[in-house]
């Protein structure tokens, strides 16, 4: 690894784009991740989230997150430069140095920290250092490489924004958040292993024991579809316990049946791109879930009729 290290720095440019740190911070994902966050907060209240609550928590968890994301470049870049999904990230492709990706997650990372702390509160900034060390260290450094199961037990990691963003409001953790991140937590498997079934030789090539690799495809996508079901139910929930109401239920209703149609196409009829589709249509269906956990909270049905009394 040391000559690899070598052999790749003799290309690094002597002045990275911004577009190569920002690359770092896996900002889509992270955006996703926020908006998670975002939803916590505001169920965490009947009314709106003071912005001096909500911009800071915003900046901390993101930079905490991204800072995350950019130790999780840093150590995977030697199976980054194997694999054709991930050739092009700025490690492999030379564009930053090891030592530069270190210096930069630890700044973003420790700056997170201190905003949570100082403008919002300690249990969020303890929450979500835990988080960081969960996917930087114990999935990306040890899970990933250890067990096909890497996924299910460092989703944890992953799913822990909607709580933080409750934490961030009540500075306390109610069941409602534990079950914002179940959903969350209950969504990355069929969504990662979606990928992982498209991406099987990749990780092969690289020597990374994802479930397709370990366990066969038709296993993997077997296991695709029980979570996917799992998931449905774990949806209802929120309508069932009273935390959400009918414009909730509905429409995560109809995205539980899109979300299964995939995964019953994916292990009975599949295409060439069945599974890559399935990945895709998952970002979308976790990002309109948590918005219609918006609708639902300020413009369904009860808010409207409560508003008129």
């Amino acid at each position: 690894m040391q000559a690899a290290d070598e052999a790749l720095a003799a290309t690094y440019k002597r002045s990275a784009s911004w577009r190569d740190y920002l690359e770092l911070t896996k900002p889509r994902v992270v955006a996703l991740l926020l908006l998670t966050a975002v939803v916590g907060m505001c169920l965490a209240t009947t009314s709106w989230v003071p912005w001096q609550i909500m911009v800071p928590a915003i900046v901390g968890i993101g930079m905490m997150s991204g800072s995350a994301a950019a130790v999780n470049h840093l150590v995977d870049r030697h199976i980054d430069a194997r694999m054709a999904r991930t050739l092009r990230r700025p490690l492999p492709a030379g564009s930053l140095s090891p030592r530069r990706v270190l210096a930069f997650a630890t700044i973003v990372g420790a700056l997170g920290f201190v905003v949570l702390a100082l403008f919002v509160n300690m249990l969020t900034a303890w929450l979500t250092l835990a988080s960081l060390v969960g996917y930087a260290i114990v999935y990306t450094m040890y899970l990933k490489r250890a067990t096909p199961q890497n996924i299910v037990i460092g989703g944890l990691a992953g799913a822990a924004p909607p709580l933080l963003g409750w934490t961030a409001v009540t500075n306390e953790i109610h069941p409602f958040a534990i079950l914002l991140v179940m959903i969350v937590f209950t969504w990355t498997p069929p969504h990662f292993w979606a990928l992982a079934v498209h991406r099987a030789k990749d990780y092969a090539k690289a020597d990374i024991p994802m479930l397709p690799v370990t366990h066969g495809i038709e296993f993997t996508k077997t296991c695709i579809l029980l979570y996917t079901i799992l998931l449905g139910v774990i949806c209802l929930l929120p309508y069932v316990v009273g935390m959400s109401g009918v414009v909730y239920l509905i429409g995560s209703s109809i995205l539980s049946v899109w979300f299964l149609g995939y995964a019953w196409k994916l292990k009975f009829s599949p295409d060439k791109l069945t599974a890559y589709n399935m990945f895709k249509f998952s970002i979308w269906q976790l990002m309109v879930l948590f918005v219609l956990f918006l609708v639902d909270h300020y413009v369904g049905p009860e808010p409207v009729l409560a508003a008129m009394l």
